[in-house]
């Protein structure tokens, strides 16, 4: 088996795995808009607003990559008692596989981080927050639960910002009570002295932060070597995982070779909550019982493909599959997409002002009238996405001869079209659940249908969108053809 073979065994092995994540939980806010002139009033860009987006942050961020890789994570925190603390609820709730436990500080604020980005270009951060540790009340809780919740996981991740939940008595409890319990500990460390993760396994510091917790220059592979060799040996650790922007990463384990890992990512658009999901991705990979040096190489992956989107973004289990296979996969076999990347995807398009379009249907022997359909549509709108029911789903409409051609071979026909942007299946009956999740701007049907006729009209134009109604090819259906294929017509 091939070196990327076995990482995309790992990446399938990633449902099993089972994580505990203690720390800093916050507020994520984006801003996004365009910036078409400069403001009368001081000479500063006028940022015209298009869109918002509120998100888990901090060590929030590293529970949505957990649950983006499919893992399952328990996850400990203090939030305020206000309404970015509920918020903060809400966005956890929402993520699967995830078991939190907030507990309410009344005496501090919830942190929230807001970033206002025109384009893909972040202009300005503007951060709320309390730079004051929970109380000790609080405190104790925390650690209580951290130790019980400790003796269940292999791997235990401290996501530490510096906000206050991670005390260092908290810190000594929890590693000691990792130690006992044979569990690894993954940290991605903050400040300058790094003798509170004294006895932790792995820590995971950015350039800036080694120079800063050591002392010592990083300009050169060696000095880095020998910088994070000094943490290892001064705090008992099993290694150190430094990463390094567009240089990639480099693993210093306590025994075995230094591994210099280069950078995945094409192209870095923004690298926020990139840390966040090489934690994830290396504690996710180690509870499923992969070694170091596999591990680190995924989560350099990962990285990859979180920097190449805007905002603190999440790399999914599909995606690293998509890019290990990248090589092999042509370029229209890369356009088919699971719901959640399509739904990544086109979060990203709508950022850049493009209108993104949808039409769907079976698509079991594509005839000219399929083409002209597709045409039509993508000239409504500057990325159209394509939904299409799979083989069940065919089955239960047209009956149990069909389809002619499986969802594979169908899906890659439909994606080697170069007017198509993307293709999504779907089981259902209908693409209603696809379309109230995209919420394309335009929605795109043959014109044998009315426009109340069309599944999905409502939830588009309840959205701003419109629907387009497509001329059609006379003369030309899927089931004619077969008939005709069958000497029947």
């Amino acid at each position: 088996m091939t070196e990327r073979a076995k990482l995309i065994s790992l990446v399938e092995a990633l449902t099993d795995a089972r994580v505990f994540c203690l720390g800093d939980v916050m507020l994520d806010t984006f801003v996004y808009g365009q910036v078409e002139r400069i403001s009368p009033e001081a000479p500063i860009p006028v940022l015209r607003v298009t869109d918002e987006a509120r998100m888990l942050g901090g060590a929030g961020n590293v529970v949505r990559n957990l649950a983006a890789l499919g893992a399952g994570t328990r996850f400990l925190s203090v939030v305020g008692d206000d309404a970015a603390g509920g918020e903060v609820r809400a966005l956890l709730a929402r993520e699967p596989g995830v078991d939190s436990e907030l507990h309410t500080d009344p005496g501090r604020r919830t942190t929230i981080k807001t970033r206002f980005i025109a384009g893909t270009q972040q202009m300005l951060r503007a951060d709320h927050e309390s730079g004051q540790a929970a109380g000790a009340e609080v405190q104790e809780r925390i650690a209580a639960a951290a130790e019980a919740a400790v003796q269940g996981h292999k791997v235990v991740v401290l996501s530490d910002y510096g906000k206050g939940v991670l005390a260092d008595a908290t810190l000594a409890r929890v590693i000691a009570a990792a130690a006992a319990a044979g569990a690894t500990v993954v940290v991605d460390p903050k400040g300058r002295d790094y003798g509170r993760y004294r006895g932790a396994g792995i820590l995971t510091p950015n350039l800036k932060e080694l120079a800063a917790a050591t002392g010592r220059a990083v300009a050169t592979e060696d000095e880095i070597v020998a910088a994070a060799r000094g943490l290892i040996d001064g705090l008992g650790l099993t290694a150190v995982l430094v990463t390094r922007s567009r240089d990639g990463m480099t693993l210093v384990p306590a025994e075995g070779p230094v591994a210099h890992l280069e950078a995945e990512a094409r192209e870095v658009f923004d690298v926020s909550g990139a840390g966040d999901t090489v934690v994830a991705t290396l504690a996710a990979c180690l509870a499923a019982g992969a070694e170091l040096h596999r591990a680190a190489a995924l989560a350099n992956l990962a990285a990859g493909i979180v920097v190449a989107k805007v905002g603190t973004a999440v790399a999914y289990a599909g995606d690293l599959i998509a890019q290990l296979h990248h090589q092999d996969l042509s370029e229209a076999e890369a356009k088919v997409l699971t719901l959640e990347q399509v739904l990544d995807r086109a979060a990203g398009w709508r950022r850049r002002g493009l209108r993104i379009g949808f039409t769907n249907g079976c698509f079991d022997l594509l005839h000219p009238g399929h083409v002209s359909l597709l045409r039509q549509a993508r000239a409504q709108c500057d990325r159209l996405v394509v939904g299409l029911n799979s083989d069940v789903s065919v089955k239960r409409l047209k009956g149990e001869d069909r389809p002619v051609q499986g969802e594979a071979a169908r899906a890659a026909v439909l994606a080697c079209l170069t007017g198509v942007d993307a293709v999504v299946l779907f089981a259902e009956d209908t693409p209603l659940k696809l379309i109230e999740a995209l919420t394309p701007d335009v929605l795109v049907k043959g014109a044998d249908y009315r426009i109340d006729q069309v599944v999905g009209r409502e939830a588009v134009e309840a959205a701003g969108g419109r629907v387009h109604l497509a001329d059609l090819e006379p003369g030309h259906s899927t089931t004619a053809t077969i008939k005709r294929l069958a000497g029947q017509g």
